[in-house]
């Protein structure tokens, strides 16, 4: 009894599912897939090399910069306000007519009065959420709190 079951079983799925035109839908389904995934598999490879490509860009933009300043420092070392103000720094000369000028160490008022301040200024660079700012920005929050 099982085995003409199983044989039924068998002839039906044989003529039923592993029809010619169900080959070829699987067949057509594989050969689809297989250039989804490949396409996928290329797009990440130029993913991969455009992120590359980009970040030698950044570090051959930064060698330029460093360059450019390099060269600028250097500029700066050959001119005369830089030899003169080393000159006198080193040697401790003066122009004509320059005094020098001896200041007391600050009292203790004066030190207060620093310590105030810089809490304010402290008090002002406390961060302010991406949201606070484009209110200050669009309603003028910034600007009341510049004339405090």
């Amino acid at each position: 009894m099982k085995k003409i079951n199983i044989r039924r079983l068998y002839y039906h799925i044989r003529h039923r599912y592993f029809t010619m035109n169900n080959v070829v839908i699987a067949v057509a389904l594989l050969i689809g897939a297989s250039w989804a995934w490949s396409s996928i598999g290329a797009m990440q490879r130029n993913y991969e090399l455009q992120k590359t490509i980009d970040s030698k860009q950044r570090q051959l933009k930064l060698a330029e910069l460093q360059t450019q300043n390099l060269q600028y420092e250097q500029r700066y070392y050959k001119s005369a306000e830089y030899q003169e103000l080393e000159v006198r720094k080193r040697l401790g000369l003066a122009n004509p007519g320059e005094h020098v000028l001896l200041l007391p160490p600050n009292s203790e008022i004066a030190k207060n009065a620093d310590a105030k301040l810089m809490k304010k200024v402290e008090t002002r660079l406390e961060p302010v959420s991406n949201f606070q700012q484009w209110m200050n920005f669009l309603f003028g929050g910034n600007q009341r709190s510049l004339q405090k």
